[in-house]
């Protein structure tokens, strides 16, 4: 698989794949070299986060802040190696504090689901946080995202509780962790590939469907222009919204997976929601 891979976004944003997740270098619109990183990989990446933000920013230049869009093992992988080099402030939603700050396990996957190797692998990735040097502070409850006033959080919760995405309304920029991605990742050549797919969270590590839908549908609601989202490449322009518009219209059938612990317990058709 290969290791990462570097990516422009949109102006001020640029990303970094790190094997199998996407995390993202946002500058300020208003204090030169100022920054904000948003979400911190797999537990293995912050030598390579550190490496290619001293390469954009310059060394002894730490991030004004780190969001995280929630708190999964491969979202927050790099904190603990990051965070003893920075005195940076971290910030998720309040609803995600149990988990980052209090030790408190996510539900189990659902390997059930299918899809592909890394679904039906699932049963053994991490659901906790494990200790971080520091708490994690809840975000603004304004929706003022720390060190970026130009953006707002926006609350997307069903793959997690406290799970948000960030907006930029100025150019319709859209990062959305994984509340809509942009490859099937349950399966393990699709990841490799990078294989262009509008698709729901990672349907083993989604424990409420009901909420992820209504929360893909506020996120389209905005009409972005651009999506940088955490797995898969960024999209632009019209075709992607026109196959999520597809993909929420026949959700049960396109999105849905047929069978699953959590599917049985959270879904409801639109109607009878």
């Amino acid at each position: 698989m290969r290791p990462h891979n570097k990516f422009q976004v949109a102006p001020q944003v640029k990303g970094l794949r790190t094997v199998l997740v996407n995390l993202y270098f946002v500058d300020s619109p208003v204090e030169p070299r100022a920054w904000v990183l948003v979400d911190a990989g797999l537990r293995t990446s912050g030598p390579t986060i550190l490496h290619e933000a001293e390469r954009l920013f310059g060394p002894n230049n730490p991030p004004a802040a780190i969001i995280l869009t929630h708190g999964h093992f491969d979202h927050i992988g790099g904190l603990p190696f990051l965070l003893r080099r920075w005195q940076t402030p971290v910030y998720a939603h309040q609803d995600e504090l149990p988990f980052l700050n209090e030790g408190e396990c996510y539900p189990p996957p659902d390997p059930s689901v299918g899809g592909g190797i890394l679904a039906g692998s699932s049963a053994l990735f991490p659901r906790d946080a494990g200790p971080l040097p520091r708490a994690v502070l809840a975000l603004p409850s304004d929706g003022v995202v720390p060190g970026l006033p130009d953006w707002r959080w926006i609350a997307t919760p069903g793959h997690t509780p406290g799970h948000v995405s960030l907006w930029r309304g100025s150019d319709r920029v859209l990062i959305s962790g994984d509340a809509v991605i942009s490859t099937r990742q349950e399966s393990l050549l699709s990841v490799w590939s990078q294989k262009i797919e509008v698709r729901p969270p990672p349907a083993y590590f989604t424990p409420d469907w009901q909420a992820a839908y209504r929360s893909m549908e506020r996120l389209r609601e905005l009409d972005p222009f651009i999506l940088a989202s955490g797995h898969g490449l960024p999209l632009k322009g019209e075709r992607w919204r026109r196959e999520l518009d597809t993909l929420l219209a026949d959700f049960p059938h396109r999105g849905l997976p047929s069978h699953g612990r959590y599917v049985r317990n959270t879904w409801r058709t639109p109607s009878a929601a």
